[in-house]
């Protein structure tokens, strides 16, 4: 059964007022332990602390693609591997609200992975705000075509859907990728060719990986790591942002991700947000959530970047 409370069709999203909450200390999973870290080192150079304009439900487009989603992704692979995340270990009900909770605020971009195990948590928050109103992107291991055939058939049983928006093969760290890759490559093309997926592409764990898929021109979309910190990213900031901007200038679309570092920049939240707000060669960024009241003050944060 859809949802009839706070309801609103694709495009249109829902006006995010101040927020109720005060700031939430441990903003994400992790902080607590993120405070013993040392501090990371900083971006050279200032971050611009006008206000953008920006919200975390404008509608964007991922690259040449088409397909049309909020700024803002909710995420849910915080600490993901091995079948759970810290959003998956909210059981189905527990985290479906929070899904449910962003698309009443305006959000329209689920954004998950196999290895995280959040189908099931996923699929009921489609089944709650009805399948035509979200944008969903998953994520497959798989490198032959027999083992992305396969990965294809469960993600849409398991997601309780027929058509997949994106799918991206995940964590690829070698330089050689699209060799490695090839079979799963050439499935992922025939299913969008046929309707079974509208998009493809790759998300990256080291340089000479996100290089080659600026180089790639079968990469539709890309989840590339990005803060201002460095943080778990594939690079320094800087060049990771001007390979970036090729990949854009190429028209692929390219979705950030460890925009507050897991968890290690939630005391710098403001920094981390408006430095990703402020950059023009991302479309999208995914961050995750497991309290209403984390997402509540993102949003909100988006909107004073």
């Amino acid at each position: 059964m859809q949802r009839h409370r706070g309801f609103y069709p694709c495009g249109t999203p829902r006006p995010v007022g101040p927020t109720r909450r005060q700031f939430v200390q441990g903003m994400l999973v992790g902080a607590a332990a993120a405070g013993c870290a040392g501090k990371p080192a900083m971006v050279t150079g200032p971050i611009d602390a006008a206000p953008s304009g920006k919200t975390a439900t404008d509608r964007v487009v991922l690259g040449a693609t088409g397909i049309e989603t909020s700024r803002l992704a909710m995420g849910s692979g915080t600490h993901g591997s091995g079948g759970s995340s810290d959003q998956t270990r909210l059981g189905v009900a527990g985290f479906s609200a929070v899904l449910t909770h962003g698309y009443d605020q305006g959000l329209r971009f689920f954004e998950t992975a196999d290895a995280y195990g959040a189908h099931p948590h996923v699929a009921e928050a489609i089944r709650q705000v009805g399948r035509q109103n979200v944008v969903v992107l998953t994520k497959t291991a798989a490198q032959t075509a027999s083992a992305a055939q396969a990965d294809l058939d469960r993600f849409r049983r398991e997601l309780g859907i027929d058509m997949i928006d994106i799918v991206l093969l995940h964590n690829k760290q070698s330089a050689t990728w699209t060799t490695d890759c090839a079979g799963a490559m050439d499935v992922l093309s025939q299913a969008k060719e046929s309707g079974v997926i509208r998009a493809h592409g790759v998300s990256c764990h080291t340089l000479p990986a996100l290089q080659l898929a600026a180089a790639t021109p079968w990469v539709d979309i890309d989840q590339a790591r990005i803060n201002p910190d460095g943080i778990l990213m594939d690079s320094d900031p800087a060049t990771v942002i001007g390979i970036l901007k090729q990949m854009k200038a190429s028209g692929k679309g390219v979705i950030g991700m460890k925009i507050l570092g897991e968890g290690q920049l939630s005391n710098q939240v403001d920094r981390a947000i408006t430095h990703a707000v402020a950059l023009d060669c991302i479309d999208a960024f995914t961050i995750g959530f497991t309290s209403n009241a984390q997402m509540d003050e993102v949003i909100q944060k988006i909107a004073t970047s």
